[in-house]
C-alpha cells in the first residue's frame, strides 16, 4: 500500500505567480492534491491576502503542508509565520530546504521567484518534501519556539 501524499496549500503574490503555476503542475503530476489560494495572475496584489489563508489552511489541518512564493519570499515567510502553529522557512537551495524539514519540521516553505531559477525552486521543493524530521534535540528547540 502506498503512502498518502500530503495535500499542499499554495499562496503567492504577483511576483511569484509564474513559479506557483509551475510548481502546482509539477506537484499535481506527482499526485499531490493542491489547494490554491492565489493569486491567479501577475496583476499586483497584497501578498498577505493570499499567504495568510494558505497558512491558516495548514495550521487548521485542511492542508498538510504549504508553499508560498513572492519576489524574494521574505514577506511571504513573515506573513505565514504570524499564523500560530506555522513554521515557514525561506529557502534558496536544496540543503536549506532539506534542513528546514529535518531540523525545524517546517510545515511551510517560502521561495523567491526573483532569486532562484524555476528548476531550482522545484529541486528545493523536492528536497523539502523528501526530508524527514529528526526529532530529538530539534523537537526541544521547536517546543521553545512555540512557547516564546
Amino acid at each position: 500500500m502506498s503512502e498518502k501524499l500530503p495535500k499542499i496549500a499554495l499562496g503567492t503574490d504577483h511576483a511569484g505567480f509564474l513559479y506557483k503555476e509551475f510548481l502546482k503542475d509539477k506537484l499535481q503530476a506527482c499526485g499531490h492534491e493542491i489547494q490554491d489560494f492565489g493569486t491567479y495572475s501577475e496583476d499586483s496584489v497584497d501578498y498577505p491576502d493570499h499567504i495568510k489563508p494558505a497558512a491558516r489552511a495548514v495550521a487548521d489541518g485542511t492542508c498538510d503542508l504549504g508553499i508560498v512564493l513572492g519576489g524574494s519570499g521574505n514577506g511571504e515567510a513573515m506573513a505565514a509565520n504570524k499564523v500560530t502553529g506555522i513554521r515557514c522557512a525561506l529557502c534558496w537551495d536544496e540543503s536549506t530546504g532539506r534542513l528546514a524539514k529535518e531540523h525545524n519540521d517546517a510545515n511551510m516553505l517560502s521561495l523567491g521567484q526573483r532569486q532562484i531559477t524555476k528548476m531550482k525552486a522545484w529541486e528545493i521543493v523536492v528536497a523539502w518534501l523528501e526530508g524527514k524530521f529528526e526529532g530529538g534535540r530539534h523537537q526541544r528547540r521547536i517546543d521553545l519556539i512555540e512557547t516564546a
